[in-house]
């Protein structure tokens, strides 16, 4: 065990935000700390840093444990450049390899025992140089910056040159570089992209530490943990198993507590009832059976009324009026910033109805298409069109569109000035504002709370074509589900850009891959986008093992004056070439068999979600599935090395 948390409490004020956490973490078991928004997780993570103090309870932290913590928004101030920040992590092995360098030139003038020394002294520095990757740690270094998003070009980029959010992934790569003991990662995957989240997911999965993550990404939970604590209620209940496993178990066990504590209820309410009839009685053996029923009554230990769940936002989006067929059209648009080429040959065509993503790595271009679609930017060329009836709902991931000095109140009855005070409280209370926090400054409001209102103004609006960039940013797990329900109602059509591959995966119909050449149509969800892209690799790479043996020119007719070593040699690398061919055959249906049988796991744990003892011991043989999966792809790799 790394870490110990014992009946942890913290208030502010009247305002208790802990009264009892309680779990532990084995060494290199990955965690999750789960919960709505306000719940308490950066709370508890401040206390497990010593940012600030507990009012009660215990932390027992491993003896000569290292801890590293990346807050949301983790900052920066340096006039290194990017290279040079990461760099800094390394600051023993660089002085190592100094001094190795200076003894390699000092060694030249010795001779004698003083040679002898200076041999041992060296070997001892060089050894301790090995053990700490003193040859490894320029392309680790490299690895993680690329892993994160960076360029090579981008490596000698000042940090005073970078927005927030790069500057975050600085901070990020020098952690994971840094390999501490334990990792408190508060959410992560906020700046990164899609490739950049399964980047990371491969390093924690293989990372020898422990980590405890606070994420709202449950697509990146399923992958990374095997525990989840959560806080609700300022309590903790640790379940094990990754996210789905949680939610799976979660709810069997408030419908179990739920009927206990209404069977229980029923019994106490008959038991008092024959109790009565028997005082009715009044007669002396009555008396004393209604009295001895007390007593047991009394005895009984009484189930607690399961803790009401947190107030979730409820979201109801309804089109005025339905838009044509055809909603957006665009046809070879392209944009550039000086000079420098984001798009081109971008193509759309949207039905109604649809729901589409567009993803893409940070930096292709989504937002700006968005902003094109809209004319707050100007394309370079091209030509787009809205079809007849449509009326756009626009969310903003940077939440722009609100007012910073108006109320909650006052940004809702400003834009629909028909609404009465009492229909504006009753939907915002819907949006989980209520009494005084209608009357909230909207420049005082945390991320998740601005999503909230813009999701307010545009349920509101009764568009019929909803353009949500990056709409989950900043919710909470439930409101996130509460989302997805309302956009899976939705009788409109929506276009979205997000790297929440969880939500992607639940509402997208059709997947739009930005790429700076243009867009590549996918009809599906997130996981058939993710099949076709494994298809279309297997067979470029099948194609490519092929190429040199289909592609080669006829061997020349074999003359008399061709030695018998040359033809065997021949001979040897035909017989290799086609035993290569069979082993990337063999993988290749492994891995189709294997995918097919992770894909059977997920129906029967489904199916067995009512039986939680079937359903973990599916969950079991799910993860050596993908265990073994990760090893054929590794195989497959290695094979076209």
């Amino acid at each position: 065990m790394i870490l110990a948390v014992n009946h942890i409490e913290k208030s502010y004020g009247i305002d208790t935000i802990l009264e009892n956490i309680t779990f532990h973490i084995e060494e290199r078991e990955k965690t999750a700390i789960v919960g709505v928004n306000g719940a308490g997780k950066t709370t508890l993570f401040r206390i497990l840093t010593g940012e600030i103090s507990a009012d009660g309870g215990d932390v027992f932290l491993k003896k000569e444990t290292t801890m590293g913590y990346m807050a949301q928004n983790q900052q920066i101030e340096s006039s290194r450049t990017i290279y040079e920040e990461m760099l800094s992590v390394f600051e023993k092995i660089l002085t190592a390899e100094v001094r190795l360098r200076e003894i390699e030139n000092e060694m030249t003038h010795l001779s004698g025992k003083e040679l002898s020394d200076m041999m041992e002294d060296y070997a001892s520095l060089q050894h301790e140089f090995e053990q700490n990757d003193g040859y490894s740690y320029k392309s680790r270094l490299k690895g993680v910056l690329k892993g994160l998003g960076f360029g090579e070009d981008e490596f000698d980029r000042p940090l005073s040159q970078l927005s927030g959010g790069q500057k975050t992934r600085v901070y990020l790569g020098k952690l994971l570089l840094s390999k501490p003991d334990l990792l408190l990662l508060d959410e992560p995957t906020n700046h990164l992209d899609i490739a950049s989240i399964e980047w990371l997911e491969d390093f924690l999965k293989t990372y020898d530490g422990s980590v405890l993550i606070i994420s709202h990404d449950r697509y990146f939970l399923d992958k990374i943990v095997t525990k989840v604590v959560e806080i609700e209620n300022r309590k903790s209940t640790v379940y094990n198993g990754n996210y789905t496993a949680y939610m799976n178990q979660k709810a069997i066990n408030r419908d179990i507590q739920q009927k206990a504590y209404e069977n229980q209820q029923r019994e106490l309410k008959r038991q008092e009832e024959v109790i009565r009839t028997l005082k009715a009685f009044n007669r002396e053996k009555s008396i004393k059976r209604a009295e001895s029923r007390e007593k047991q009554l009394e005895k009984t230990e009484r189930i607690d009324r399961p803790d009401s769940l947190p107030s979730h936002m409820r979201l109801t989006l309804t089109p005025r009026i339905i838009s044509g067929s055809d909603v957006l059209h665009a046809e070879e648009l392209s944009k550039s910033y000086g000079g420098q080429r984001i798009f081109r040959h971008v193509n759309l065509d949207i039905k109604r109805g649809e729901t589409v993503a567009i993803i893409g790595p940070n930096g292709v271009g989504k937002s700006t298409l968005f902003k094109m679609l809209l004319g707050e930017v100007p394309s370079d060329s091209g030509l787009m069109r809205f079809g007849t009836n449509v009326h756009v709902g626009y969310y903003d991931q940077e939440q722009q569109k609100l007012d910073s000095n108006k109320t909650i109140f006052d940004e809702i009855s400003d834009t629909y000035p028909t609404l009465t005070a009492g229909e504006i409280r009753n939907m915002l209370a819907a949006f989980v504002f209520t009494e005084d926090d209608v009357f909230k400054q909207v420049s005082s409001l945390s991320g998740g709370e601005k999503g909230r209102v813009s999701l307010a103004k545009i349920m509101l609006s009764k568009a019929n074509l909803l353009m949500l960039d990056e709409p989950t940013n900043h919710l909470d797990m439930f409101s996130k589900e509460v989302l997805e329900d309302a956009l899976n109602r939705y009788e409109g059509t929506v276009v979205y850009i997000s790297h929440d591959r969880y939500f992607i995966n639940k509402t997208a119909q059709i997947i739009l891959e930005l790429s700076p050449e243009g867009i590549t149509r996918y009809e599906g969800n997130y996981d058939y986008y993710m099949e076709k892209k494994a298809e279309r690799a297997r067979k470029e790479a099948l194609l490519a093992a092929e190429q040199p043996v289909k592609g080669a020119a006829p061997a020349p007719v074999q003359t008399m004056t061709d030695t018998k070593s040359d033809w065997l040699k021949q001979k040897e690398q035909q017989a290799a070439e086609r035993k290569l061919a069979a082993k990337i055959a063999k993988v290749e249906k492994a891995i189709e068999e294997t995918e097919a049988a992770i894909a059977k796991a997920d129906e029967d744990m489904a199916a067995a979600s009512s039986d939680y003892a079937k359903a973990q011991e599916i969950f079991e043989e799910k993860t050596k599935l993908e265990e073994k999966l990760e090893e054929l792809y590794e195989e497959w790799e290695g094979l076209h090395a």
